[in-house]
């Protein structure tokens, strides 16, 4: 096996109690590298799109990339693989923290789980071997509970994976948390919930092993060089992590505020941002592995009716989805709530989602203004902190929105769909399509729903370029020309950050295209160039949109909730943009090669090497019919 790889995949059936490895095989890395495009040819292999999400027969991937372990700055990152509860098609979540690096220190490139079990149980992977062990001790119990538990019956410097009671119960929202109380989830899509029906309480993992690097002189001398570089230019995301631009955001017309209608929050923004986190509650940075930015928060609460909480504190996506979503202003009340949803194991962003979605229809008269006990009414952390509570437990109201805002909206019916923001399923994310017009596009075409990392496309409309491949200047935010290609090709650069496995902060450090490509090539020894490495993330994300093709996604699919495309905000930086979402969408689906219906055409499938690929999963839906 070439470099960069430990060589093995495990293959866990929890049905059958058994586990065995095979090699990787180093055809498909050469064709999709590793992490998220990995992930998802094995989900291709292993499955038939039409399966039950929440079934035996539906694998749960966690797949680590050629970079993982390795000294690449900020590549301490793995991948959560399987067909989503919560969508009904691909699902993907990507995580940090230190679990990724010590399952391929124990030796691995991934683990593949199969079957389910008739009890919880958990895995305890080593360098030694694997262990199938009992965890009906640890059933109902926190991810921090869980954490220093597994810790003590194993090593205590083994790294716990874990869900907590929202995938026990079968939350379409639910999280798989990685680090304990350092808290790194995999929150998007509702994996949580496929390990839940697993009966998988958690899986630990510790290893020494070190995966070989075909050139670490040059590799190290590399990164020697580019550290300073990137400790500079992210001087600012290290001292105050990803909210250190919640008043920036909101002041562009970014920051979503009252369920998306809302237009400029500027003292409530301030009051939550990075800086006033620092000042408050900040205790020190966290870093994940191989990271020298450490944009994560520590936080500790010592006084007050929050006190007591500690560890991973509220970044960027859980400030704005708790907080400015619902108008809730209180950073420390974030703070209990962010440590809430990290022991309870759910998707801060989904959670705030359904959570402003169900204020809405409370206000307009879709649900009683009071349920529960609880008053449904903005800017109230008691509503926010007690619907958490609710959703991970499937109690009252919570038992609705658990299954997301989508089926929440469709079984209220009437205007509540108005209300639902999301896109195939998936709740949007704290930036709005209507301050970058590329994310509209973006948010309705990412394989696994709307998702801002799998384009990461307002970046590069705001603070940084791409000039090798094409576009040297910052990009105007609300331009159309070209648009199309643009969200295609950021699409495809993020499916290699995906597949290497390494943060997408690296940008902000001023990492390009060609320092990604040189780090690959030293690593693996392949001598590949940027049209060859860039073609990989193409045939990575053609593989999934070919999975979801399968799943029944088409052009009636590739939209987002029509509140984004049809109001205006009315106020602040963005404020009476509407995204030309039919044109931009048209020019995406000419560049990719894909018909007039979002269906990548043969002469794509064949350009990209993917004939095998679409083969078995024409079949599968053929046996399916």
């Amino acid at each position: 096996m070439n470099a960069g790889y430990m060589g093995k995949v495990l293959f866990v059936d929890l049905t059958r109690r058994k586990t065995w490895t095979e090699p990787l095989s180093e055809a498909w890395a050469r064709r999709f590298i590793g992490g998220s495009g990995l992930g998802a040819r094995y989900l291709v292999e292993l499955s038939d799109p039409g399966v039950d999400p929440l079934g035996p027969e539906n694998p749960l991937i966690f797949m680590n990339g050629p970079w993982t372990a390795t000294p690449i700055p900020l590549s301490g990152r793995h991948e959560v693989v399987a067909k989503s509860p919560l969508t009904g098609i691909y699902g993907e979540a990507d995580a940090g923290g230190h679990w990724g690096t010590a399952l391929k220190k124990a030796g691995y490139d991934g683990v593949i789980i199969l079957g389910a079990s008739e009890e919880p149980v958990y895995l305890w992977i080593h360098e030694e071997g694997v262990e199938i062990r009992d965890a009906s001790h640890l059933w109902g119990l926190d991810t921090y509970v869980v954490d220093e538990t597994l810790r003590a019956e194993t090593a205590k410097t083994a790294v716990t994976c874990a869900i907590g009671p929202a995938g026990e119960n079968l939350v379409k929202i639910a999280a798989v948390m990685h680090d304990g109380r350092d808290a790194r989830p995999a929150a998007r899509c509702g994996l949580g919930a496929v390990m839940g029906a697993k009966k998988l309480k958690a899986i630990v993992a510790m290893g020494n092993r070190r995966p070989p690097i075909h050139d670490r002189d040059g590799l190290m001398a590399s990164i020697k060089a580019a550290v300073p570089e990137i400790k500079r230019l992210a001087e600012s995301l290290s001292k105050y992590g990803t909210s250190g631009r919640m008043t920036t955001i909101e002041a562009l017309g970014d920051l979503p505020i009252r369920n998306w209608v809302q237009g400029a929050w500027k003292e409530g923004a301030e009051r939550i941002s990075g800086q006033r986190m620092a000042e408050t509650i900040l205790k020190k940075q966290y870093f994940c592995g191989a990271c020298v930015i450490g944009c994560g928060r520590d936080v500790e609460i010592t006084q007050g009716p929050y006190a007591g909480v500690q560890g991973a504190g509220p970044e960027y996506e859980a400030l704005a989805c708790l907080g400015a979503l619902t108008v809730v202003d209180d950073l420390e009340a974030l703070a209990y709530a962010t440590e809430l949803c990290n022991r309870l194991g759910l998707d801060v962003i989904s959670t705030g989602g359904v959570i402003a979605f169900a204020i809405e229809c409370a206000e307009r008269g879709l649900l009683p203004a009071k349920v529960d006990g609880i008053e449904l009414r903005w800017g109230s952390p008691e509503v926010v902190l007690a619907l958490i509570k609710q959703i991970a437990h499937r109690q009252g109201l919570g038992a609705l929105l658990a299954e997301g805002v989508r089926k929440a909206s469709e079984d209220i019916g009437g205007l509540a769909l108005e209300f639902a923001i999301h896109a195939k399923g998936l709740e949007l994310p704290a930036h709005d399509p209507r301050a970058y017009n590329s994310l509209a596009v973006g948010y309705a075409t990412s394989n696994r729903g709307a998702c801002h990392l799998q384009g990461f496309s307002y970046i590069f409309e705001r603070a940084v370029t791409l000039p090798e491949l094409g576009y040297p200047e910052i990009q105007d935010r609300f331009g159309v020309e070209g648009k199309g290609r643009f969200v295609a090709v950021t699409q495809d650069l993020m499916c290699l950050f995906d597949s290497l496995k390494t943060c997408k902060f690296i940008l902000f450090g001023g990492i390009k295209p060609t320092h990604l490509l040189a780090w690959f090539n030293l690593v693996n020894g392949w001598g590949w160039d940027l049209d060859r490495f860039m073609e990989a993330g193409e045939r990575i994300f053609n593989l999934k949109r070919l999975y979801n093709v399968a799943c029944g996604i088409s052009r009636k699919d590739d939209t987002i909730a029509p509140r984004i495309l049809t109001q205006r905000r009315g106020e602040g930086g963005a404020a009476t943009n509407l995204p030309p979402f039919g044109e931009i969408l048209s020019q995406y689906y000419e560049h990719r090669g894909w018909s007039p219906e979002g269906i990548p055409t043969e002469e794509t499938v064949r350009r990209l090497g993917l004939e095998e690929e679409a083969g078995k999963l024409r079949a599968k839906a053929v046996m399916k019919v």
